[in-house]
Order: C-alpha cells, then sequence, then structure tokens
C-alpha cells in the first residue's frame, strides 16, 4: 500500500537561516516527496545582505522564493533601515502581514519556532512565535484581515523545538560562546523526525548563509567547525511540539514524519 503524500508546509521564521537549522530536513524531506513548501522569513529586508543568501539557502531546499514580511532584526539596525524592528512593530499589523502569505500559499501545516526563543531565547524568535499562533487561527477567519485574502485554514500548526534529552551536545556548544540554552521538557516534545537522509541536503543550506558561518558565535559557525561525524549527529533529528489539534486529512503522524 502507498503512504499518502505529505502535506504542503509552510515555514515562519525569524532570521535568514533559521529556517536551514530548525526544519531545514523536514523541508528537504517535504520537498523530495513532493510537498509545496515555502519559507516566511520575519527580519531583514529583501535589499539586505543576507536577503541573496535566504534566496540560495530556499533554493537548495526546494522551498521556492524568499517570502519577507521586512522587519528590523532586535540586534542589527542594518537589517531593515528606516522599518521598525519586529519586536516593535505593531502586532496587529504583523499579524495581518503572516495572515497573507499563510492565505496566498494555503499550506496545511506551518511551523514556526517555540515559545522559549529557540534555546537561545532571542526575543525575534519569540515574536515570531507570537505572531504565528495568532496568525494561523486569523487567517481561517473570514472577517479578520479582510483585505489579506481569501481565508484559509491550516490543518496543523508545529513549534519546532529542543528538548532537554535532545539538546545534546548543541547546549554545550552554544554555552562555550556565551549563549542561553533554554530546551523544553521532553513531553513537550511530540514529534521528532529523523532527517538523516537529508543532511547533505540541510547542511548545503546552512553553508548558503555564508556571513553566518564566517562568524564565531552563530550556530552556522559553531557547525562548520566541527568534525563532520558530530556535526551530522547534531542536525540529524528534528524535533516538534504539535500546538494545534485542528482537522488533519489522514494520518496525522505523517504532517511531519
Amino acid at each position: 500500500m502507498n503512504s499518502p503524500p505529505l502535506p504542503s508546509l509552510l515555514g515562519v521564521f525569524a532570521h535568514p537561516d533559521d529556517e536551514s537549522l530548525l526544519a531545514g530536513g523536514v523541508l528537504a524531506q517535504h520537498h523530495a516527496a513532493g510537498a509545496r513548501t515555502g519559507v516566511v522569513t520575519a527580519t531583514w529586508a529583501p535589499d539586505s545582505r543576507r536577503a541573496p543568501e535566504l534566496a540560495a539557502a530556499l533554493a537548495v531546499l526546494g522551498a521556492g522564493p524568499p517570502r519577507l514580511l521586512g522587519y528590523g532584526d532586535a540586534r542589527n539596525p542594518e537589517s531593515a533601515p528606516g522599518e521598525s524592528r519586529l519586536v516593535d512593530a505593531p502586532l496587529d499589523e504583523a499579524i495581518g502581514r503572516l495572515v497573507a502569505h499563510i492565505r496566498a500559499f494555503r499550506p496545511e501545516v506551518v511551523v514556526t519556532h517555540d515559545a522559549l526563543g529557540q534555546l537561545t531565547g532571542h526575543a525575534d524568535h519569540v515574536r515570531t512565535h507570537q505572531i504565528t499562533v495568532l496568525a494561523v487561527e486569523a487567517a481561517g477567519l473570514e472577517p479578520l484581515y479582510p483585505e489579506a485574502g481569501t481565508p484559509w485554514q491550516p490543518s496543523a500548526l508545529y513549534a519546532a523545538t529542543h528538548s532537554e534529552a535532545g539538546v545534546g551536545r548543541l547546549g554545550t556548544l552554544l554555552e562555550r560562546v556565551g549563549k542561553s540554552v533554554l530546551p523544553v521538557p521532553d513531553a513537550y516534545v511530540t514529534t521528532t523526525v529523523d532527517v538523516s537522509p537529508w543532511t547533505g541536503v540541510k547542511w548545503a543550506a546552512i553553508l548558503a548563509h555564508q556571513g553566518e558561518v564566517a562568524r564565531e558565535r552563530p550556530l552556522p559557525g559553531i557547525l562548520a567547525r566541527l568534525p563532520e561525524v558530530e556535526r551530522k549527529e547534531i542536525i540529524s533529528t528534528e524535533f516538534f511540539t504539535r500546538l494545534t489539534p485542528g482537522p488533519v486529512a489522514g494520518d496525522p503522524s505523517r504532517l511531519l514524519a
């Protein structure tokens, strides 16, 4: 018996490189299976230095062109000159921008950051989580954001995350460069995906973010300095928490797996 097809998948992440680091394997897996995939990035402008790297990474993953909300990075004023930082933007405005992308793409599944801000607690990660949770619900309600297109309700919302047991060697590496490590309780993880068949694609997408690879503290740079065996061990598993039950067609276990 043939397995049911994998669902269309839209990632919503704060910065260029988050998509590759946190869900690159699942995005590559879904693309290889013929599912539609895409990524919305909350910060950095289309003409910023990181935009071409994002486009290159998404091309590797088969996730289409960049989809940008256009806000500034909380820690980098050059990311979107003249625009609000994501953390300062009016919540209603940011939700509306994301609702428009969700309605245009019409994904069955949306994946974003967890509520803690993805291990390091970055304010942009936390804000992206909050906006996405609200936008996924709003996208299906016709009276909300009528200017943003025809309503569309995704079947499920997942948070990419790391559990206390699953953070492993990654936690030590982040602590060594002075970063916070905020894993979730093990019970919070509902879905663990072995993406080892797609680690080559995932790593190529991470490497596309050349500016971050060249730096010492960002995770792409940390991973680039590791032996290949250790790096593969870290990036070969992705962890998720299903945040909304929602109506699910077919086998719920195949939403991400």
